[in-house]
């Protein structure tokens, strides 16, 4: 008895939204269209969320980045003034005395080798850094190992090669324990260096490392006048919350060594990843809010519209219920049928 009477409320509830065809369509329309904005928008909120963070994790972990600068003549003016570079002496300063840093090395970049093996030849960048970049740099290591300090202070020709540049060097071809030539130099070949990334958007994939020992023996930076110069320096604060004390006692040790005011903000040229990811998760939380009130409007207004069509329904429709209930119908079953024909 009662399931006959749940399927006549039912029929007749299908009738109704059938003679009621645009209206119908309209409701169910506006409330589909909402939730399925605001489902788009937060989707895209977490996507661009998990790839700022996957480019992040690319990159390294917590990873400060100092670049040779220009000291100005006159505060704010990039245009006189002295530039500086970095020494091999101001690593070996920072090393020594900076107590907030967890990590650093030297980079000494070039990108006029030319890289030759048994099978081809390629002019990929040459890294030269100290064996703890591996620790706040990500180079993951497949086949073989990492340098060592070792092969640093005994200026061993041993390089780690990465993933991309054995397309054209050893081609199906194993590499480690190979010898490639770096401007006619034997180099060992002693690791691999997993795919990062994808290979065309993370330069890692076409790097050569070798310890900053032998780059410094053998391929000194060309163009510029200091013999021991450096092309720039990753660090890793000793944990988050301190990076802004380690790169505060960066700026001191090296303003010092260079005769300058470390408070010369402008004679700095940092990238601070740990700040910039905070700055970015303010944007997406501020995001997170935004859609959030969104979507409790778009919930507000899908509920104003439910209320609506309610009303019109029980308006239009007063002759009818009076006949039903003057028939028996009861409070609970006329209710029933109205519930059904609004979240059909």
């Amino acid at each position: 008895m009662q399931m006959q009477l749940f399927l006549d409320i039912v029929r007749q509830s299908l009738a109704t939204l059938w003679a009621h065809k645009l209206r119908s369509f309209l409701t169910m329309f506006g409330i589909a269209w909402g939730v399925g904005s605001l489902l788009l928008l937060v989707g895209l909120g977490e996507g661009f969320r998990s790839g700022q963070e996957k480019n992040l994790k690319e990159l390294g972990s917590d990873i400060l980045f100092i670049f040779p600068g220009r000291i100005p003549a006159v505060a704010g003016s990039q245009r006189s003034g002295r530039t500086w570079n970095f020494t091999y002496g101001d690593y070996l300063a920072i090393h020594d005395q900076a107590k907030h840093l967890r990590n650093i090395s030297p980079v000494l970049n070039r990108e006029d080798i030319r890289a030759v093996s048994d099978y081809g030849s390629t002019n990929g960048q040459v890294f030269g850094v100290a064996p703890a970049y591996n620790q706040i740099r990500t180079v993951p290591v497949g086949i073989g190992r990492w340098f060592n300090e070792e092969d640093n202070q005994e200026h061993r020709r041993v390089a780690v090669v990465g993933w991309e540049l054995l397309k054209n060097m050893f081609p199906g071809r194993p590499a480690v324990g190979s010898t490639i030539l770096l401007n006619g130099m034997d180099f060992s070949i002693i690791g691999v260096v997993e795919k990062v990334g994808r290979e065309a958007n993370n330069g890692t994939n076409a790097r050569i490392f070798i310890p900053i020992g032998t780059m410094r023996t053998l391929f000194r930076l060309k163009g510029n006048s200091q013999a021991d110069a450096l092309s720039f320096m990753n660090y890793q604060p000793r944990t988050r919350e301190e990076h802004e004390a380690a790169k505060a006692e960066v700026h001191q040790i090296i303003a010092q060594r260079h005769g300058f005011d470390p408070k010369l903000e402008d004679a700095f040229e940092d990238w601070d990843t740990v700040d910039n990811s905070r700055k970015v998760a303010k944007i997406f939380d501020a995001m997170d809010w935004f859609l959030g009130v969104v979507g409790v409007v778009t919930l507000g207004l899908g509920a104003i519209g439910i209320i609506n069509i309610m009303l019109v329904s029980v308006t239009e429709r007063t002759k009818e219920i009076g006949l039903r209930k003057a028939l028996g119908a009861t409070y609970r079953s006329i209710l029933t049928q109205f519930f059904i024909e609004v979240r059909s």
